[in-house]
């Protein structure tokens, strides 16, 4: 009996030290965590005829005794400057107002010069 006892004690160490080495060789759980590579863009001009992202500052609300509002002039006039190209920017604005608005910065006729020349500006750098 102290034979059986013996021999089945020897079995179970044995048993238990191949237990380790045999998970050390098992499936490896710890998470591959390799991200993304994401490279920031800025954000492109809008393309075809999206002459309003240009006159976004413009008021849309209609004064009475004119003709349209201050935005869809200055649409107007960054149109006739874009089909227009050898035209002087104070040209294709000449229908804007020349009058300085209390807490505005210049007037509506020098931003849309300013905006026609910065779109001309643009376009020579697409090219």
């Amino acid at each position: 009996m102290k034979l059986h006892l013996t021999l089945a004690l020897g079995v179970v160490t044995l048993l238990v030290g191949l237990v380790p080495a045999a998970a050390a060789d098992g499936p490896n759980y710890t998470p591959n965590y390799n991200p993304p590579n994401y490279t920031p863009t800025t954000h492109p001009q809008p393309k075809g005829k999206a002459h309003g992202v240009r006159c976004r500052g413009e008021s849309k609300k209609h004064v009475k005794g004119q003709k349209g509002t201050a935005f869809s002039r200055c649409v107007k006039a960054m149109a006739r400057a874009k089909n227009h190209k050898h035209m002087p920017p104070g040209q294709a604005c000449k229908g804007t107002s020349k009058k300085h608005v209390k807490g505005q910065q210049g007037t509506p006729f020098s931003r849309c010069v300013k905006d026609v020349a910065q779109m001309r500006k643009e376009e020579a750098t697409q090219v």
